[in-house]
């Protein structure tokens, strides 16, 4: 038996999924927005595909399922606060610094040329010095991690902005869009899966015997970006930072010598898994699309959250799904 998606409030449509390779078009599907969750809701509700139809199981449920001796794997990225808005209330997203006073950024700059300015909370003016997604800029005076403290957002997910009809936090944002075990700091978005599971329920899967395996992927830019063709191949991936450490791939790798099954939470931590598994390298950056046709060589059970339609995140779902 494998247990793969789970869900909170969201409904889980299952696009036609076609023969090898994989067209944006199979994973396009319409979900009703008024259902979109914009905060956690407790207890999370799961969906368990075996093979056959779905079926809705407790939380508690799916943890009491999880075989003693099989390996948990969770990400323990920390999300930046690096959504600042600018005096015109352009949304900025600071991804990567390039020196002392120019970085990556995305942000609606269709209609500005280069040289333009914009001017961004507390006394700091961004100017445009190149096009293209993403963007280069040159802030003055230059930023420092305090002064995002004081003036950036956590970068919310566009639906639940949209669902809510307020693109700035609310206070309590920044209690629940963190993982319980978030440490790391480095990511643009949260890995949602891990957002369901409390410190409390780790616990109980490490009181019946389950492992539970810690690694480290950065969020980047490939969450905020559609996907640019429709055959998925020609699509160009951005690179993630991860690492795992020695011991903990030993783990993963004994575990699954032994027959035990390996659980990803959340796609961030597979991809890391299946790059791994590829490569041999545990500390780096990885590009890798899975999708249907990708050999999953690690992950046996997928437990994921909802996903966008048309996004390289809901073609590794279906991989998965698909392989067994």
């Amino acid at each position: 038996m494998s247990y793969r998606f789970f869900y909170s409030r969201l409904p889980f449509y299952h696009s036609h999924i076609k023969s090898y390779p994989v067209k944006l078009s199979d994973l396009k599907y319409d979900y009703p927005e008024e259902l979109v969750a914009i905060e956690p809701k407790r207890p999370s509700r799961v969906m368990l595909v075996q093979g056959g139809e779905p079926s809705e199981i407790t939380l508690a449920e799916l943890i009491e399922r999880i075989p003693a001796g099989d390996i948990v794997v969770i990400n323990n990225t920390k999300v930046l606060k690096r959504r600042v808005f600018a005096e015109n209330e352009a949304e900025v997203l600071f991804l990567d610094q390039i020196d002392e006073s120019h970085w990556k950024v995305l942000f609606p700059s269709k209609k500005l040329k280069i040289g333009d300015e914009l001017k961004l909370p507390n006394g700091f003016v961004m100017t445009l010095t190149e096009k293209g997604r993403p963007q280069t800029v040159k802030v003055a005076p230059a930023i420092e991690e305090k002064d995002f403290a004081a003036m950036a957002e956590l970068p919310l997910p566009p639906y639940i902005q949209k669902a809510r009809g307020e693109r700035h936090n609310v206070s309590a944002d920044e209690s629940w869009y963190q993982t319980a075990w978030a440490e790391k700091p480095g990511s643009m978005a949260a890995p949602t899966a891990s957002l369901h599971f409390s410190l409390n329920d780790i616990q109980k899967l490490k009181s019946r015997g389950v492992k539970v395996v810690e690694l480290t992927l950065h969020v980047g830019l490939g969450t905020f970006l559609p996907v640019s063709a429709e055959d998925l191949d020609q699509h160009e991936m951005h690179s993630e930072n991860y690492e795992i450490s020695e011991l903990s791939w030993k783990q993963i790798q004994s575990a699954k010598n032994e027959g035990q099954k390996i659980w990803s939470l959340g796609t961030t931590t597979t991809r890391v898994l299946e790059s791994v598994a590829r490569t041999g390298i545990l500390f780096g950056s990885t590009d890798i699309l899975l999708q249907e046709g990708s050999e999953f060589k690690i992950v046996d059970r997928l437990m994921t959250n909802f996903h966008q339609p048309e996004s390289t995140l809901l073609a590794l779902v279906s991989g998965r799904a698909l392989q067994d």
